[in-house]
C-alpha cells in the first residue's frame, strides 16, 4: 500500500511539473544589454522582453526569462533548457552549426569607446582591447588584430571598469548599449569612427521547426507595424 502510494504521489507530481512547464516558453539572455535586456525595480525589462511577451501571447503561453552569462545561451538553446534565445545574438557560421537562427530583427554598429580627450584611433592592433566574451566582436578581432591583446569579459560593465581603471585602451560593443552605460559613466566617449554593422536575430534549438516559424511570424509583424522601433525608443528614452 505505501508503494502505491508513494507512486501515486510521484505521478502527480510528473504530471503537475510537465503540465505547467508545457505552457511555460523559456527565454534565455544576458540582462546586461540595454535597451535590449536590462534590470529595472529588479525585473528584466527591455525590446527583446517586450517581443518575447509578443510571442509568448501569440503561442498562449507564460514568459519565463533566464538570465545567464552571454557565452553560455547556445549551450542552454541546444541542450533545451531554454525555448529560444535573445540578446544582440549575431549571425556567425559557427553559431549557426548550434542553432537555428530566426530572421534579422535589429541593426546595431559595433563602436569604440575611449576616454575622453581621444578623437581617433588609426590601428587596433597593438592596442589593449576588452570586450565581451563569445560576441561577435570578440570574432571580429580575434581574426582581424592577432598582436592586439583582448580582455574578455562576461559582464560589459566589466570591460568599462577596466577602461576606466587604465586596465585596457578602449572597449568595442554596440552603439545602443554603449550609449546607454555612457550616460552613468562620465568622462567615456564613442569615437566617430564604425568598425562594422551588427544585426541581431534570436535563436531556437536546431530542428524546432515549429517554435522557428512562430518567432519568425511575430518578428515579421512587429517589423512591418514598426513595433520594434517603438521598443527602442521608448527603451532608450526612460
Amino acid at each position: 500500500m505505501k508503494k502505491i502510494l508513494i507512486l501515486i504521489v510521484i505521478t502527480i507530481i510528473f504530471i503537475t511539473g510537465c503540465g505547467k512547464k508545457d505552457n511555460q516558453l523559456v527565454m534565455v539572455t544576458e540582462a546586461g544589454f540595454a535597451p535590449y535586456e536590462y534590470y529595472e525595480n529588479g525585473e528584466i525589462v527591455g525590446v527583446d522582453v517586450d517581443i518575447a511577451k509578443e510571442i509568448a501571447k501569440y503561442l498562449g503561453k507564460e514568459l519565463v526569462i533566464k538570465d545567464v552569462s552571454f557565452d553560455s545561451i547556445i549551450n542552454e538553446v541546444k541542450s533545451g533548457k531554454s525555448d529560444f534565445g535573445a540578446a544582440g545574438i549575431s549571425y556567425t557560421e559557427e553559431r549557426a552549426k548550434e542553432v537555428d537562427f530566426t530572421i534579422d530583427y535589429s541593426i546595431s554598429k559595433q563602436v569604440i569607446i575611449v576616454k575622453e580627450g581621444i578623437n581617433k584611433i588609426d590601428n587596433l592592433d597593438n592596442k589593449r582591447i576588452a570586450l565581451q566574451l563569445g560576441s561577435v566582436a570578440d570574432s571580429y578581432v580575434t581574426k582581424n588584430y592577432k598582436n592586439a591583446k583582448v580582455i574578455r569579459q562576461k559582464k560589459y560593465l566589466a570591460a568599462i571598469e577596466d577602461l576606466k581603471n587604465d586596465k585596457v585602451d578602449l572597449v568595442i560593443m554596440d552603439e545602443l548599449p554603449a550609449k546607454e552605460i555612457l550616460k552613468n559613466n562620465p568622462g567615456l566617449v564613442i569615437l566617430d569612427q564604425e568598425l562594422f554593422t551588427d544585426k541581431y536575430g534570436m535563436v531556437v534549438r536546431k530542428g524546432n521547426d515549429e517554435l522557428l516559424k512562430a518567432i519568425n511570424k511575430v518578428l515579421s509583424d512587429l517589423i512591418a507595424d514598426g513595433k520594434i522601433e517603438e521598443y527602442v525608443i521608448h527603451h532608450t528614452s526612460e
